[in-house]
This record gives structure tokens, sequence and C-alpha cells, in this order.
């Protein structure tokens, strides 16, 4: 069962509204940040999404969270004719809309404001579904991936990118001082929101990983579901199929 854990802990909104707010105030600084804070590694990531998606030869996808933008503009690589890049926030999909327009791919991307938890999609519309970065701020884990599911068609794609915590020595004490002190620094001074940084760390420690996280997908649907661990651990890479 994965910790719901929220941006602002004194707000009386709940963990959905807490993080629109948050990445709308985070919105213009978020692609530098990621780059400094992932050392750019984030970027190599994607293009192993890409590269896992590419192989099923989509025709359509789904970008969940997409923010703004960084995995549907790659996935044009994998020649989709259609990819819809959804997310909640409305700052970020304002930054995701200018660089699909200055790297002229309105044809292809569509940007769109929406719920991962309540799609608007019918059921078995695209060939393949991606998310980075953005499971472990479901509200809901398990009714998000339901609706990933049921928006997925039979036989379709589902590649998940997030965070995770190694396990082993020295990388495990290393990442621990490096998310818990290093990562929060820098946003403090780089970010308007003292507060995101914050919980970007703590979100990332409290998702389940790994082998727990297979098992909510495989009892929210899914099949062949693997995960692939990334650059000692600190992230994964999760494939799974309809």
């Amino acid at each position: 069962m994965a910790k719901n854990v929220n941006p602002y802990k004194e707000s009386q909104l709940g963990k959905k509204a807490q993080v629109t707010q948050m990445f709308d105030t985070i919105s213009k600084n978020y692609d530098g940040l990621n780059r400094v804070i992932s050392l750019g590694i984030d970027v190599k990531w994607r293009r192993r999404v890409v590269d896992i998606v590419s192989k099923s030869k989509p025709e359509n996808i789904l970008d969940i969270a997409t923010g703004t933008g960084d995995l549907a503009i790659n996935l044009q690589k994998s020649g989709a004719k259609s990819i819809t890049g959804l997310d909640i926030s409305p700052g970020m999909l304002e930054i995701g809309r200018k660089k699909v327009g200055d790297k002229n791919l309105d044809n292809i991307i569509e940007m769109v404001i929406g719920d991962s938890e309540n799609l608007s999609f019918s059921d078995n519309t695209f060939d393949a579904v991606t998310v980075a970065f953005g499971v472990r701020n479901f509200e809901n884990l398990e009714r998000g991936l339901s609706e990933i599911h049921r928006v997925l068609k039979p036989k379709g794609k589902f590649v998940v990118l997030e965070t995770s915590v190694p396990t082993k020595f020295p990388s495990k004490q290393g990442y621990h001082i490096y998310s818990k002190y290093i990562l929060p620094t820098i946003g403090r001074l780089f970010s308007k929101d003292k507060i995101a940084y914050n919980y970007l760390s703590e979100s990332a420690a409290a998702f389940p990983f790994g082998e727990d996280f297979n098992n909510i997908l495989r009892k929210t649907g899914f099949i062949d579901v693997e995960n692939r661990p990334q650059t000692l651990g600190v992230a994964t890479i999760y494939v799974a199929s309809k």
C-alpha cells in the first residue's frame, strides 16, 4: 500500500489540489532544476522509455503527468502518429505547449489538462501509455492505475519511469544524504516554493518500488510486469501489458 505524502502538510486541500498548486508554482524552474538535480541522467532514462515503447510500434500514445512535455516530445521518435500529453497543472502545460510549438510538433502532440484518476477517454483507446515521475503524485494510486488499464488497448504497453531507493551499500547511504539534504537545498535556492523539493524527496522515499510496485500493477490488472532498475537503483523503469 502506497503511503500518501502531501506537499503542504498544513493545507486543508487534498493531495491532488496540493500537487496542482505545487507544480504551477515551480513550473518555470522545473526543467532547469531537473537537469541539475539528476545531473542530466534523467535524459538518458527517458530515452530508454522511448526505446521500449518504440518496439511495440504504437499508433497513438498517452503520456500521463506529462508536465512540461519532455517525454511526450521524445516519444515522437517512436513513430506514433498521435501523442496526447495529459497533466493536472495548467502552469506545466503552458510551458509544455510552447516547447511543442517551438519544435513544430503541434500536428503530432496535443497537450491537454486532465486528471489521471478520472480519464476522459474511452476504453481501449491507446496503444501505449507512459508516466515519467508522476505515479507517486497520484492521490489514489490504484485508482489511477486502473484508469490507465481501462484506456489501454488489449496487448498495449504501459511504461513507468519513477524514482526508487537504492538498497545496496554504498549507494543506499549516498542516496539518503543526497535526497534528504542536498536535493531540498538546491530546491530552496532556485525555486519560489521552498516546500516543493522537500515533498519530491519525501514522496520518492515513501513510494513502493521494485517488486512492491510490480504487485500493485498486477493487482490492478496488468500482466507481463517487470522492473528495470536504473543507475544504481535511484530510478526504475516498469514495463507491463494489458
